[in-house]
């Protein structure tokens, strides 16, 4: 029986990584030659491939049928450890006014195509980054002890070992690289600083769990950006590049194929629909009345701010995989990092208040209040240095910093308060919050159980429901990148008041 189960999760393993490659490289296909990010068309391809392996009978809600699938939508700690890392190296020199030493020959990717938009060496990122997601979440079940927990946890050992050893050796024999031992030896030493990551972010958040409910990504963003701090000049080996390239899109792309399966059922759960409402509205609301906050108040209206502050500001994981895979241009995707780890420096108090909220069984509202005009002061003050930056790079940084730091404490505590004020339960809430902003540090709270398991099991479908909105969005970053970065003026305006009146409609039908 165990040649059996081994046979049946190296199947398993095969096809997720062909599914979710073809995935990608299908999407990058469709946008080849525009301006439009490949995570527009992971979303709808994601979500209807859920949703017709159940609908034939491939598969069940949930898709226990593909346990590899439904693993690597489990991976967004590790995905996000790359981004704190890259967030925490930007910081340190911005701070220090270092810049990086860019010694082209050290790595240099190939430009030919394999498959149109996609060159040879972003397909061997693409690949590289499934097997690093499998493996290291395999690894690092099996080192902290958790294996009992998963269907295949008999074939974890076989599945990490191939995982990271095929990881450790692919490399794209197209690009040049000064030093190849080198730059392996840095892929495997990026590994294993993962892995140790991953293992002690969950030992913090046990040992702290008596006491407070902080989940483990929050100490995993602490200790890879203080990492990045530390080590602002390390060059990034494979392991990085590849999960800064095709990290978050593989990420979704298997949770966007759970969600899917989930589909049917859920909008049978009463209350979820009010869920989803919020969650298609508060996407809208958020996303473009930031940006019209940063267009008409901040004059800051082009992409190298726009699209980092909403990706910081909200957290948004979208714009996040967007940026960091370069589709919003080199400025753009050297800021984003920035602007994702500075408001996750505030989720000490958004962690620590939502937690002590779930723990009690409601929000803590007396505390949310208070932190909500508390960042409503930082847009404030963003919003000035903004219009006063004149194109200064520096003072555009540190606005940006600001902004995205006071717009998601707005955001996220906004949106559990105006939900739970309408009467919603916190359960309901943090789904609605999660979904509603695209926010991935609220997503991986949920999915690790933080808001109670009924949560945990829905969210990977209100979190790609919510998603089919994101057309719009990309669709605006798109047009703005054709249009010298430039978004339209008119259309945000328009679609944050619909996004306004949505929200306002979400609270009512409650």
């Amino acid at each position: 029986m165990e040649h059996v189960s081994h046979l049946f999760a190296f199947n398993h393993f095969v096809i997720a990584m062909v599914a979710l490659t073809i995935m990608v490289l299908v999407a990058r296909t469709l946008v080849a030659g525009t301006k439009y990010s490949s995570l527009l068309v992971i979303v709808v391809f994601g979500l209807a491939l859920g949703s017709l392996l159940v609908h034939s009978g491939m598969a069940t809600p949930g898709l226990d049928q593909f346990p590899i699938v439904s693993l690597i939508g489990q991976t967004t700690v590790i995905a996000l450890i790359a981004s704190f890392f890259v967030g925490g190296q930007e910081i340190k020199r911005l701070l220090s006014k270092q810049s990086m030493d860019e010694n082209c020959d050290f790595f240099t990717p190939s430009s030919q195509e394999v498959v149109l938009g996609t060159s040879s060496t972003q397909l061997t990122f693409i690949i590289r980054a499934f097997l690093l997601l499998i493996g290291i979440q395999t690894a690092d079940v099996l080192l902290s002890g958790r294996v009992t927990d998963s269907a295949l946890g008999e074939s974890y050992l076989l599945l990490s070992y191939i995982c990271l050893a095929l990881a450790f050796i692919l490399i794209d024999r197209k690009a040049v690289i000064s030093n190849k031992g080198k730059y392996i030896r840095k892929g495997l030493f990026e590994v294993v600083a993962i892995i140790i990551v991953l293992n002690i972010s969950l030992w913090l958040s046990n040992a702290v769990s008596s006491v407070i409910g902080l989940p483990q990504i929050f100490f995993a963003m602490i200790l890879s950006s203080g990492l990045g701090m530390l080590l602002p000049r390390w060059k990034h080996g494979p392991t990085m590049n590849a999960l800064l390239f095709a990290g978050i899109p593989l990420v979704l792309a298997g949770s966007f194929i759970v969600g899917g399966s989930h589909m049917v059922e859920a909008f049978g759960i009463p209350g979820l629909q009010s869920v989803i409402v919020y969650g298609f509205s508060g996407q809208i609301f958020w996303m473009f009345g930031g940006l019209a906050l940063l267009i008409f108040v901040g004059k800051a209206n082009h992409l190298r701010n726009l699209a980092p502050g909403l990706a910081g500001g909200l957290s948004h994981s979208g714009l996040t995989g967007a940026c960091t895979a370069g589709d919003f241009g080199r400025t753009a995707a050297s800021r984003a990092p920035i602007m994702i780890n500075i408001p996750f420096a505030g989720h000490i108090f958004v962690f620590t208040i939502l937690a002590a909220s779930a723990e009690r069984g409601s929000l803590m509202v007396s505390w949310t209040l208070p932190l909500i005009l508390a960042g409503a002061a930082f847009v404030f003050l963003s919003l000035k240095k903004l219009r006063a930056a004149k194109g200064c790079e520096s003072s555009e940084v540190k606005g940006l910093m600001l902004f995205s730091l006071g717009w998601q404490i707005i955001a996220v505590f906004g949106s559990f308060t105006l939900l739970s004020v309408a009467g919603m339960s916190l359960e309901h809430a943090s789904m609605s919050a999660s979904s509603g902003l695209s926010h991935f540090g609220l997503f991986a709270a949920v999915q690790e159980g933080m808001f109670g398991a009924a949560a945990a099991s829905l969210i990977t479908f209100t979190f790609a429901m919510t998603f089919l909105v994101h057309p719009f969005v990309f669709a605006m970053f798109g047009k703005a990148a054709e249009n010298s970065g430039v978004m339209a003026e008119k259309a945000v305006m328009a679609l944050a008041s619909i996004g306004l009146i949505g929200v306002i409609y979400s609270t009512i039908i409650i």
